[in-house]
């Protein structure tokens, strides 16, 4: 950020946000997934995260249930209250020769991201050549490819399985349509409040893009007045939508 873009020392600083894999969720004995967010809690809380979100064991047959968000929470809960783990420090990996050979080799890795877009002529090049989709198909694949040919160890899926392929008695999530239709009403007369307001913002958002300004401040009014749609309608109007190149 300082080398390359001149960034400021305030720019530079950050917080550490993680959230646990939602890939790592296995239908397999899928209980199992309670287990894996709580190593990946660990790890998160290990290295100094300043806010975390745990995914829901019951994640890939639903939308998160109550009853297991509340267990995702409590695992949390459990770590950062009950256990003492972390009642005298957050960073206890801080030093660790391993973790700094990890720290190391991510850095390069990002670091040779950034110089192959670069390459490529800058994120807009690199989007319009599929570049960004096609590492994340890459990865995608190369993680089933593990699991399938076994390097990659998944319990209870290709590991220390019971033979069972019934699929388990999950309370399917589903929003009642009495409150979709609330979410519509709310919107609709979100709109109708904001009508006028809606208009100015998006003029404003519309005129920034045109001069090619930093459209972001205008961005933020608009959030405030205006529905994604909206937004995302009238930009579409000045710039058009994208579409990969076949």
């Amino acid at each position: 950020m300082r080398d390359v873009f001149g960034a400021g020392a305030r720019s530079q600083l950050f917080k550490l946000h993680t959230q646990t894999s939602g890939r790592s969720l296995i239908a397999a004995e899928f209980k199992n997934n309670l287990t894996r967010t709580a190593a990946e809690l660990m790890l998160a809380y290990m290295n100094a995260t300043n806010s975390c979100h745990s995914n829901s064991a019951d994640e890939p047959f639903t939308t998160p249930s109550e009853e297991w968000i509340r267990l995702a929470a409590h695992g949390q809960a459990i770590l950062l209250e009950e256990s003492g783990i972390f009642k005298h420090t957050m960073n206890l990996l801080s030093g660790s020769p391993g973790m700094k050979a990890v720290e190391r080799a991510v850095e390069a890795a990002i670091l040779e991201e950034f110089r192959e877009i670069e390459r490529l002529g800058g994120v807009l090049a690199a989007v319009e050549d599929r570049f960004q989709r096609s590492q994340i198909q890459s990865a995608a694949h190369r993680y089933e490819q593990q699991i399938y040919d076994g390097t990659r160890p998944i319990i209870g899926l290709n590991k220390y399985r019971n033979g069972a392929d019934d699929v388990p008695e999950v309370k399917l999530a589903r929003t009642p349509r009495a409150k979709q239709q609330l979410q519509v009403d709310r919107l609709a007369k979100f709109k109708k409040k904001n009508a006028a307001k809606a208009k100015r913002a998006l003029d404003k958002l519309v005129d920034v893009v045109e001069r090619g300004d930093n459209c972001f401040p205008a961005l933020l009014e608009a959030v405030e007045v205006c529905s994604l749609g909206q937004i995302t309608g009238r930009l579409q109007e000045v710039v058009g939508r994208f579409r990969p190149m076949v």
